[in-house]
């Protein structure tokens, strides 16, 4: 072992820093007069004049009373505390005869529109001095606090509703204490006993001296090498939905460079079969445990399936993509129908041009189009009449559809026949060769407006499980890495909008 590689000099200049720490602190302990001091912090600062049924809600919770013009609406989270050695009562606070407030807290550029009051634990009795008769003011842009006394260790909480300006806008809190100081307290509050040269004082400094010593005698010895937090070893397959192919493909390899002795297949055959594939060996396994696969399904997987559980990962958006030889760039629901239908067999029936319309579509296997048949159609597709997608083997069929494997080969052959219409995923900043993607009811594909816009073509992503995979294995490993951090950003990029995102979230609870 190389006692004086880097790991084994960092380990021991810890250990004796913190036995230097552990010494300043005994010697800050018994120099340093304690001293009176309120720290205040901004523990919250958002916007909510753009979230109106929010607003609404805090109404109803009795929070603040209605108030007019929230469109730059910010609610702060105000902590002001008796973080000094010293408790502080009414006669500490200086400021002119007569005057009852003790601190002056300002919001710059912001007007005060409510206030709410709470308090630490078991410190009820503070509630009283927060009255119009102590002291406590609102207006403009200053609110005006009562000469609260404060044990060490105490606190209270304003919550602030105010217009006027935007988000991290400065708040400041003034006043004088006797003895003492009011400053910014960005740390977090000290330990509640008081700084003093005791047992506890002793005791703690011991402790912590031991156990930084501890850890560096571990590091010293310590000869493993374990994987990175949260990887874990072994093979998994992801099946299950093409749409989402591009997106398992790169974060697969991303899994495998970042994971010693983790391999992750990303093999998919549509969301039905993946689904069904799953089932069938989660229950050829019995009690052996739950494979080591992982099904992603456009949509909710079909009933009859009571043993896989659910994973929400990301909401997908889809597209319609018609040959470019068509150059119409919207297409109501109802026009889109009446296509699938077969009511509407020639372009120029919609101003487009003297071309028959061909339906290529994917096989009964696929999520994006049982979404589509779901979210657009309203119902199913018409049986298949073509093997070529270009001419006709059922005579009777009143319009040319095919079927295909996989999303690759439908906007290959989109773009390759004239007249020619298919659906994929939407696979952001790529446009297929030949065709072009269209609006539904003259809304447009896009994840900055998928919270707000009225396009139907979209769906939840499912990661589906045979029952509950082990804390440790790499299926659990792996459905993280999906949700979270970096996962997040391969998601997105590829067009898709993370469940675990405050938009996402809400989107996937409520779909």
């Amino acid at each position: 072992m190389e006692w004086f590689s880097a790991e084994n000099i960092v380990a021991v200049l810890t250990a004796v820093l913190g036995v230097l720490a552990s010494v300043g602190v005994l010697w800050y302990e018994r120099r340093v007069p304690r001293r009176k001091r309120i720290g205040y912090r901004v523990q919250m600062d958002t916007p909510i004049g753009s979230d109106v049924s929010q607003a609404r809600a805090n109404v109803r919770l009795g929070l603040f009373d209605e108030t007019p013009d929230m469109a730059d609406a910010t609610l702060v989270l105000l902590r002001i505390e008796n973080d000094g050695s010293q408790s502080i009562d009414r006669g500490d606070y200086t400021g002119p005869d007569g005057q009852l407030h003790g601190l002056v807290v300002e919001f710059t550029d912001r007007r005060v529109r409510g206030i709410a009051v709470t308090h630490s634990p078991g410190a009820d009795h503070l509630m009283d001095h927060f009255t119009p008769s102590e002291g406590l003011r609102g207006s403009g842009s200053l609110i005006r606090l009562p000469r609260v006394p404060l044990n060490r260790g105490e606190h209270f909480k304003l919550l602030v509703l105010l217009t006027g300006s935007r988000v991290g806008s400065p708040v400041r809190v003034t006043g004088g204490i006797r003895d003492g100081e009011v400053r910014t307290n960005t740390a977090a509050r000290p330990d509640e006993k008081p700084p003093m040269f005791g047992r506890a004082a002793r005791f703690i400094t011991v402790a912590l001296t031991v156990c930084v010593v501890t850890l560096a005698s571990i590091i010293l010895v310590r000869d493993d090498t374990p994987p990175p937090i949260g990887c874990a070893r072994g093979e998994l397959t992801v099946t299950g939905s093409t749409a989402f192919k591009p997106v398992l493909d790169e974060l697969a390899e991303k899994y495998g460079k970042a994971c010693d002795g983790a391999t992750v297949t990303v093999d998919p055959h549509g969301s039905t079969a993946g689904i069904r594939e799953l089932a069938e060996r989660g229950a050829a396994a019995g009690k052996s445990g739950s494979p080591a696969l992982v099904a992603l399904s456009d949509g909710p997987k079909p009933s009859g399936f009571p043993q896989l559980r659910e994973n929400r990962v990301a909401v997908s958006l889809f597209r319609l993509v018609v040959n470019d030889k068509v150059p119409l760039k919207n297409l109501s629901r109802d026009a889109i129908r009446s296509l699938y239908r077969g009511d509407i067999r020639n372009w120029k029936q919609l101003g487009g041009p003297d071309l028959p319309v061909l339906l290529v579509s994917r096989d009964a296997n696929s999520g994006t189009r049982e979404v589509f048949q779901r979210r657009v159609l309203g119902r199913n597709e018409p049986a298949q009449s073509s093997r070529d997608c270009a001419t006709k083997d059922d005579p009777e069929a009143l319009v040319i559809r095919c079927e295909l494997d996989s999303t690759d080969q439908v906007l290959a052959e989109v773009g390759r026949l004239d007249g020619a219409i298919g659906y994929s995923e939407l696979r952001t900043g790529t446009r297929p060769a030949g065709a072009h993607q269209i609006a539904i009811d003259g809304a447009a594909p896009s994840v900055d407006t998928i919270g707000t816009g009225t396009y139907p073509y979209r769906e939840i992503e499912y990661a589906y499980t045979y029952g509950s995979p082990p804390a440790d294995s790499l299926a659990s490993s792996f459905l993280s890495y999906l949700s979270r951090g970096s996962g997040q950003d391969v998601i997105r990029t590829h067009g898709h909008l993370p469940c675990a995102t405050p938009e996402g979230l809400r989107i996937c609870g409520e779909d």
